[in-house]
């Protein structure tokens, strides 16, 4: 008999257009073999090229998807991804905060792709206060590390600043993200007790992308589901990422989304 997938609870919001959100954290999740499950926060309508228009699900509905996946199922590890009201946030917490611990990665989504805001302003204290110190890894892209601690990153020792200050906030690791930096490759630093790592890459010429860091979140959170450890999990995701990519197919109106099953269907 074979034994049973990890799990993942994955907390975000849906994304119509199957680039970002919920539909790109399933499909992350299937292609690396693990049983994804979700607790929707958000209901978006969305094309390549914009969010149209958002609907949040009430925070109560929110816990009760969250209970009824870790009392029945259980869960190996915990996705964060756009909460969207400070009312979630708060809920959010407070479930997390009262259950045994998993790893959990936290990838702080304030804006889509586009430019529209995802996240309620008065969240984000919620979210560096309650969150970070429940996460094993928090992975804000460049102007996300830039908007949680006002520190204007122009180069490396202002990253590596701007990642320190994001510690302080509780979390056990920081991964900040370089895709909005410039340069012919992208540099994602990952910074922790010990000294950090860096994990690079050719910068691909494949135009604008979307959905990236909510894949490359739920990849880390599928190599932790499956007992890796941290830096093993970001650097399979990191090759998860540029690899779907690097393949991603172009449907026309707007960004590319990616190519998440590039591991499994190889025509």
């Amino acid at each position: 008999m074979n034994s049973a997938p990890a799990r993942l609870l994955i907390i975000a919001g849906s994304d119509s257009s199957g680039g970002a959100g919920i539909q790109a954290d399933i499909k992350t999740a299937t292609a690396l073999g693990v049983y994804a499950m979700t607790a929707i926060t958000a209901v978006t309508a969305q094309d390549m090229a914009h969010v149209r228009a958002i609907h949040l699900v009430p925070g109560s509905l929110v816990r009760d998807q969250i209970n009824c996946v870790l009392d029945g199922i259980g869960a190996d590890a915990i996705k964060i991804g756009m909460l969207g009201s400070c009312g979630t946030a708060e809920i959010v917490a407070d479930v997390l905060a009262a259950r045994n611990a998993v790893p959990v990665v936290l990838d702080p989504v304030l804006v889509s792709t586009g430019g529209t805001a995802l996240l309620e302003l008065d969240a984000i204290d919620v979210i560096t206060s309650r969150l970070f110190p429940l996460a094993t890894i928090v992975t804000p892209n460049l102007p996300e590390a830039e908007r949680l601690t006002g520190i204007d990153v122009n180069s490396e020792a202002q990253l590596m600043r701007a990642a320190g200050r994001l510690r302080e906030f509780g979390a056990a690791a920081i991964l900040v993200k370089g895709g909005h930096a410039e340069g012919d490759r992208v540099r994602d630093i990952l910074v922790e007790e010990n000294a950090p790592k860096i994990f690079e890459a050719p910068r691909l010429a494949r135009g604008s992308v979307r959905g990236t860091g909510c894949t490359l979140s739920t990849a880390i959170a599928c190599g932790l589901a499956r007992h890796l450890s941290l830096s093993d999990a970001v650097l399979r995701a990191h090759n998860y990422v540029h690899a779907a990519i690097e393949t991603a197919p172009d449907f026309g109106g707007g960004d590319r989304p990616l190519n998440h099953m590039h591991n499994i269907y190889r025509d």
